[in-house]
């Protein structure tokens, strides 16, 4: 759906802070989307007084917690088991819930890949208005203890599929409340993912979720407001209240620290929900016109129309993590996926991109983690 042109009148976006409860089972995420649901229609029919809500977005966790990351669970045994399908009855469930409430749905869920029946993906997604699943985002980077697989672990087989392009790997739907792209959770701390969805026309980006202690000092805030800053867009942020480990939990966790805000293109804070513990949102005014204008006319803050792309490509040239690890086998359990991590730390210290510190330079020379180094294969 694009927008044609037309003029994007103002309108409200909400970043909702459920309460998340982990999913051990498939029929466990019903009573999150229920939940979610309840949170949702409460926030709109609140901020619908201020301007009309045409966004609505849920954190990552929301609808499966982290469940197999927490337990170490088995890759392919939760492609059986938990992860969804887009679309799916997850994605009619909420497709059903933007209908009724006349908005877009933005949402992250661990799911399948028809090209990959062994491998599940972390993936962020956009519903319309009419209960359509739009588009998709496939999560680029994992911090070293998730399990999903990511283009880049398949990386040969991806651009047989998708190419090289853009939208291979930063895809933007054009829409009638802006241009939006998605990026999940770890995805944030790096500045490239933002920036190859600002290239490829990003307005409005869905960031969700980070967790303590990096919320609390101030790590959470930082990067939603440099990657806003950095190439002229909103950035939505929700992110998690409290959190109940499993079914069977008691007493709610507040492990990822809520703090739910939205950021605007010129990184200032609008909104923000600081409580972690009780399920809530953030809510702020987007005006699209505004970015554009500000992009257009602007002579300093819309940086990128100053990038001399040339000179950046030399950072790049030599790769650092293993590609293609997923093709053959599924992602690695906590304590092998750690080695993998090691072995590029090791690629930087021996091309001198890091210096090791003088107690460990004062120890016979670092073992090498054992691991078999791509590089060393080729």
């Amino acid at each position: 759906m694009k927008n044609d042109g037309k003029f994007i009148e103002q309108y409200m976006a909400l970043a909702l802070q459920p309460v998340m409860r982990g999913a051990h089972q498939r029929a466990d995420i019903q009573r999150n989307l229920d939940h979610i649901a309840e949170l949702a229609r409460a926030a709109v029919w609140l901020s619908a007084i201020d301007l009309p809500v045409r966004l609505v977005t849920v954190p990552e966790g929301a609808l499966q917690g982290f469940t197999d990351e927490i337990f170490d669970w088995d890759h392919v045994d939760y492609v059986r088991k938990m992860a969804i399908d887009l679309p799916g009855k997850e994605t009619e469930f909420l497709g059903d819930l933007a209908r009724s409430l006349d908005t877009f749905i933005i949402a992250q869920a661990k799911a399948k890949h028809p090209e990959f029946p062994e491998r599940f993906f972390n993936c962020g997604f956009v519903i319309d208005p009419r209960g359509k699943l739009i588009h998709t985002h496939y999560k680029m980077q994992v911090f070293a203890r998730e399990h999903s697989t990511v283009p880049h672990d398949v990386w040969d087989r991806w651009i047989e599929l998708y190419g090289e392009g853009l939208d291979a790997f930063y895809p933007v739907v054009d829409t009638e409340i802006g241009r939006i792209g998605c990026l999940v959770c770890m995805e944030g701390s790096y500045p490239e993912t933002a920036r190859g969805l600002a290239m490829n026309g990003a307005e409005v980006l869905y960031r969700p979720s980070y967790p303590e202690p990096y919320v609390s000092n101030g790590l959470w805030e930082v990067q939603n407001r440099a990657r806003a800053l950095d190439n002229t867009m909103y950035v939505v942020a929700p992110n998690p209240a409290s959190y109940y480990l499993t079914p069977q939990t008691e007493n709610p966790l507040d492990v990822v620290g809520g703090n739910s805000m939205i950021v605007d293109y010129q990184g200032r804070v609008i909104s923000n929900h600081q409580s972690g513990g009780t399920a809530s949102y953030a809510g702020a005014i987007i005006d699209i016109e505004a970015l554009r204008q500000y992009r257009a006319r602007s002579l300093w803050g819309n940086w990128l129309k100053d990038l001399r792309t040339e000179q950046y490509r030399l950072i790049y040239d030599q790769p650092i993590y293993e590609k293609n690890r997923c093709l053959t086998r599924p992602p690695l359990k906590h304590a092998e996926n750690d080695k993998v991590v090691r072995a590029a730390t090791r690629r930087l210290v021996d091309r001198g991109v890091w210096k090791l510190p003088a107690y460990m330079q004062e120890k016979t020379a670092v073992k090498k983690p054992e691991v078999e180094d791509e590089e060393a294969e080729e």
